[in-house]
C-alpha cells in the first residue's frame, strides 16, 4: 500500500530536527532506517503529516571506544558489524547485528532506531539492558540520560518523550565472555527466543554475569537473577540449570504464529543454556 501523503523534512542538525519536532508537535515524528515506522505508514496504521528524516546529522554519528563505549543513534547495523575497535570493545554487538534480518536492512537500519522504538522483538534493546547500557536523549528541555534498564514500559512504550530524540547509547566497556544467542523460523523474522549473555570469571569461577532475553515479554527481559545464580560457579549444570529457572520467573510469553507459550519457554531455556555455554567458554579464553 501508499502511505497518506506526508510534509518530508531532512535538517542538517539536531538543533533543527529538534525545532522541527516541536513546532509540529503530534503531527511529527523523526525517522532513522524506517523499517519499523515506514511499513506502518503503508499499512495506515501510522498516519503522519511531517517526517523528520536524521539522516542529515551528522552529530548523530560515530563510534568511541574507550573505557566507555559511545555509539550514535544513526550508526548502522552494518557499521557495527564492520568496525574493528568496536567488535574488540564490545563484540556481543557485532553478533547481533550479524543476526538482525538481512544485508538490506542491516545497510540501513540503525542502531537508535532498533533501540528507541520500544519493540519487544528488536534484538539491540536486551544487548543494551545486558551491558548496563545508558541511552542518551535531547528534547526542548535540554539532554537526559535514562538507563536502559529503566528505559522500557511496555510494547513500543518508552521512557522517551514525543518531543525527545535518542542521540546515542554508552555502556562501560564489558570484561569476560559474551553471547548472544538466537532462534528464529526463517531468515529475517525476529526472534522466538534470544539470550543475551556476559560473564566475567577468576579463578575458574564467575564473578559476574548479565542475562537478557528478546521478544519473550511485552519488553526485554534483563535477568538480574539468572545473572546472580551464575556467580561464584564454575557454570556447572546446576548453576545453568538454577539460571534457567530464574529466567523463567522473569519471562510472560504470549502465544503468536512463532508458537504457544510451552514451546516459547522452552526454546527460551534451550537458548540460554546455549548462550551460557559460549559465554562461558569465551570468558575462559576460548573462542566458541
Amino acid at each position: 500500500m501508499i502511505p497518506p501523503s506526508f510534509e518530508y523534512h531532512r535538517p542538517e542538525d539536531l538543533g533543527a530536527a529538534l525545532a522541527l519536532l516541536t513546532e509540529h508537535g503530534d503531527a511529527a515524528r523523526v525517522i532513522a532506517g524506517g523499517h519499523s515506522l515506514v511499513p506502518m505508514m503503508k499499512l495506515r496504521m501510522a498516519e503522519i503529516d511531517h517526517l523528520i528524516d536524521l539522516q542529515g546529522v551528522v552529530a548523530l554519528r560515530g563510534v568511541e571506544t574507550g573505557e566507555r563505549v559511545r555509539i550514535g543513534a544513526m550508526v548502522t547495523q552494518q557499521e557495527i558489524l564492520t568496525d574493528r575497535a568496536l567488535a574488540a570493545a564490545a563484540p556481543m554487538l557485532a553478533e547481533a547485528a550479524a543476526q538482525i534480518a538481512d544485508p538490506q536492512v542491516r545497510a540501513m537500519g540503525t542502531l537508535g532506531g532498533n533501540v528507541a522504538n520500544g519493540d519487544p522483538g528488536n534484538d539491540m534493546p536486551a544487548v543494551m539492558l545486558c551491558l548496563g547500557a545508558d541511552f542518551h536523549l535531547s528534547g526542548p528541555g535540554g539532554e537526559r540520560t535514562v538507563a536502559a534498564r529503566s528505559f522500557y514500559e511496555a510494547a513500543y512504550v518508552t521512557a522517551r518523550e514525543e518531543d525527545e530524540i535518542l542521540t546515542a547509547v554508552s555502556f562501560p566497556r564489558p570484561a569476560g565472555g559474551h553471547a548472544y544467542e538466537k532462534q528464529k523460523r526463517k531468515i529475517g523474522d525476529y526472534a522466538t527466543a534470544a539470550a543475551a549473555v556476559q560473564i566475567a570469571s577468576d579463578g575458574g569461577r564467575v564473578t559476574a554475569a548479565s542475562v537478557a532475553m528478546t521478544n519473550l515479554s511485552d519488553v526485554p527481559v534483563w535477568s538480574e537473577a539468572a545473572g546472580a545464580a551464575l556467580v561464584g560457579s564454575g557454570c556447572e549444570a546446576a548453576a545453568v540449570e538454577a539460571a534457567v529457572a530464574a529466567m523463567q520467573a522473569d519471562i510472560d510469553p504470549m502465544p503468536d504464529n512463532r508458537g504457544p507459550v510451552e514451546f516459547k519457554r522452552h526454546v527460551a531455556g534451550v537458548i540460554l543454556r546455549r548462550a551460557i555455554a559460549r559465554a562461558w567458554s569465551r570468558a575462559q579464553g576460548g573462542t566458541a
